[in-house]
C-alpha cells in the first residue's frame, strides 16, 4: 500500500479499499473543553468546527455516505444550557455550510425524531433536506433527537401495520423488509465506524447498520481529531480482512 502523506489529505487512489459508508460518534468535545479550562459550548463549537474538514474531506474521497451522531435522545439530560448551546450550533452550522454542500451536490438526510425538536432548528433541517434531495453526491446524514432502539421500534412499528392492513404477509418480511424501514433506507451498511476520544460502546447509534462494521476508537477528542487522523482511520479500514461471518 502507498504511504499517505501526513501533511496533507491523501486521495483516493492512496488506498486499497474504501468504506462505502462512514459512522462516526464525535465523542469527547466536554473533556476537549475542560482541558483547555473553557466552557462546555465552546468544546462543542469547535467540534462543529474540526466537522468541515472532515465532510469536505469525504466527499473529495468519492465516500458514498457519512453519519455523523449530533444529537441523541439521551442528550436532553444534559443541562439545559448545554442543550441550548448544541441546538443553536444546528442553526449556525446549516446557516454556514448549506450553500456549499447544495453546490457539492451532498444530500443531507436528518436521522431521527424531528417532531420533538424546537421550530426553528426543526425547519431548518426539514429545509436542509428537502433543499438537497435530488442531489446524488455524498449522503451525509445527521442523527439529531435519534436513539437506535427508538429507530428499529418505529420500523417494527411500520411493518406490523402493513401485516395489519394486509399490505405484507408475516412470511414476507426479510432482513431488507426491515432495512428499508430504517432512516437509511437504501443506503449501504455502515462499513466503518469511528469514535473518537478512546470510548469502545455504541452509545446506540445505528444498532442495525452496524452489525459488520469495523469498529476504530481512537484516542483523540473529536475537536483534535484531524484530516489526516481521518486518513489513518481509512487507511487501517483498508488493511482490515472483512470476512461476514465466513473462514475466507
Amino acid at each position: 500500500m502507498r504511504q499517505i502523506n501526513e501533511q496533507a489529505p491523501a486521495k483516493k487512489e492512496d488506498f486499497e479499499r474504501l468504506p462505502r459508508h462512514v459512522a462516526v460518534i464525535m465523542d469527547g468535545n466536554g473533556r476537549w473543553a475542560k482541558k483547555h479550562r473553557l466552557s462546555v459550548s465552546r468544546g462543542h463549537r469547535q467540534g462543529t468546527e474540526n466537522l468541515r474538514g472532515i465532510i469536505r474531506h469525504t466527499d473529495d474521497l468519492g465516500i458514498g455516505a457519512l453519519s455523523l451522531y449530533a444529537f441523541s435522545t439521551e442528550n436532553w439530560n444534559r443541562p439545559p444550557e448545554e442543550v441550548s448551546a448544541l441546538m443553536q450550533l444546528i442553526l449556525d452550522f446549516f446557516a454556514s455550510e448549506i450553500d456549499e454542500l447544495h453546490r457539492k451536490n451532498v444530500r443531507i438526510l436528518i436521522l431521527g425524531d424531528k417532531s420533538r425538536l424546537p421550530d426553528r432548528q426543526r425547519e431548518v433541517l426539514e429545509e436542509a433536506e428537502r433543499r438537497t434531495s435530488g442531489n446524488t453526491g455524498l449522503r451525509l446524514n445527521i442523527a439529531v433527537n435519534y436513539g437506535g432502539r427508538a429507530e428499529l421500534v418505529k420500523a417494527v412499528k411500520e411493518i406490523a401495520s402493513l401485516v395489519k392492513n394486509g399490505r405484507l404477509t408475516e412470511e414476507e418480511i426479510t432482513e431488507k423488509t426491515v432495512s428499508d424501514h430504517l432512516y437509511t433506507a437504501g443506503q449501504p451498511d455502515v462499513d466503518l465506524l469511528i469514535r473518537t476520544s478512546g470510548e469502545m460502546r455504541l452509545s446506540n447509534f445505528l444498532l442495525y447498520q452496524n452489525a459488520y462494521a469495523e469498529f476504530l476508537f481512537p484516542e483523540k477528542l473529536w475537536p483534535d481529531f484531524t484530516v489526516a487522523d481521518y486518513d489513518r482511520a481509512l487507511a487501517a479500514f483498508s488493511r482490515r480482512d472483512r470476512r461476514f461471518g465466513s473462514r475466507t
